[in-house]
């Protein structure tokens, strides 16, 4: 599988996605045509298991493969986290990975691969996370032939959702999340107002359907809501593994 295509997403899916929740806008006729056209991008390409694809034109590129500059410790100190051949690698015990910018509402694009050989089972093998906002986990695990608690495993909203397949690569390959995000939203008063909702393919696959989150992910307990700013930083967990990371970009929406 050496030049395995690592999907990316595109325009139609996500725009499929967004009108699920859009309405149409009645100060326009149909077919208008004073109505302003969508600005102009050029798309993405698609990752392989040897090099990653390039980004679309107007995303954010967290990590280009050669620093950590736009990353830091939670305590703001600079990244620990081991940079070498166009990844970066957790390295255990130095804490997780914020973001220097915050970020809410988007479409997030991670790559990542197992430890190979892989170690330990159950929640003690390859795990890591991607947190939106620094709140919302959506697991990274190696999941592949290797069983856990199915709230808990590799594209799982944790705690809250399993993923609808396991649609995970054997460790060592490289492997992709397409994420899109809508962050909550409270009133004046700090009462809630719209929950959070995320989508998730894995792989190409889809994971997670535009669900609904109760909360904050935790272990073993399902935090409420708190009024939260519309934007936080986006955090990558260190759960004691080196997992490793690449082409990560992200598109506000």
């Amino acid at each position: 599988m050496k030049h395995t295509c690592l999907p990316i997403i595109g325009v139609l899916f996500f725009s499929t996605v967004a009108i699920c929740r859009a309405q149409v806008d009645p100060k326009w006729q149909i077919h208008d045509r004073n109505r302003p056209a969508p600005p102009v991008i050029t798309p993405g390409t698609a990752s392989t298991q040897d090099s990653p694809g390039r980004p679309p034109s107007d995303a954010i590129v967290l990590f280009d493969g050669k620093d950590l500059s736009l990353w830091a410790q939670k305590d703001g100190s600079a990244a620990k986290w081991k940079v070498e051949n166009g990844y970066f690698e957790v390295v255990p015990k130095t804490g997780e990975l914020h973001t220097k910018d915050a970020f809410g509402d988007c479409q997030l694009h991670v790559e990542f691969s197992e430890p190979n050989p892989p170690k330990g089972e159950d929640q003690d093998r390859g795990n890591s996370g991607v947190f939106l906002m620094g709140l919302y986990e959506i697991q990274v695990l190696d999941s592949y032939q290797s069983k856990t608690y199915a709230d808990g495993q590799a594209a799982a909203v944790y705690g809250q959702y399993p993923p609808l397949v396991n649609a995970s690569r054997p460790p060592g390959q490289w492997q992709t999340y397409d994420i899109i995000f809508h962050g909550p939203r409270f009133d004046a008063n700090g009462k809630l107002t719209r929950p959070a909702r995320v989508t998730v393919l894995h792989n190409g696959v889809l994971a997670q359907d535009n669900v609904e989150l109760t909360g904050p992910t935790a272990h073993h307990a399902r935090p409420p809501y708190t009024p939260t700013p519309g934007t936080l930083p986006l955090a990558l967990q260190d759960h004691n593994h080196p997992v490793r990371y690449r082409n990560i970009w992200i598109r506000n929406l």
